[in-house]
């Protein structure tokens, strides 16, 4: 399953706040240097749905507010999530 994602970098609180364009906006308090928004998406990802870090791999969109996220480990879980937000995978 690949997550459509639009990041805010720097914003507090952290966390999943809704769906813009088909993409789940989620803020993130650290800054966009030497990956530490990217690397902190990825923990929220990680707490929110409930699986481990390994099983997530950010594959587009590196240097880019807009990132696509793959999620490895499919489960019900992954589909409740997506359902709670209004959004849409691919």
């Amino acid at each position: 399953m690949i997550l459509r994602l639009r990041v805010r970098p720097r914003a507090t609180p952290e966390g999943i706040t809704g769906v813009r364009d088909g993409r789940l906006l989620v803020r993130v308090a650290a800054a966009p240097v030497d990956g530490a928004a990217n690397e902190r998406l990825v923990r929220i990802l990680s707490r929110e749905l409930a699986t481990p870090l390994a099983t997530l791999v950010l594959t587009r969109g590196v240097s880019s507010r807009d990132k696509d996220v793959l999620v490895r480990a499919a489960a019900a879980r992954h589909a409740e999530f997506l359902t709670r937000f209004g959004a849409r995978s691919s």
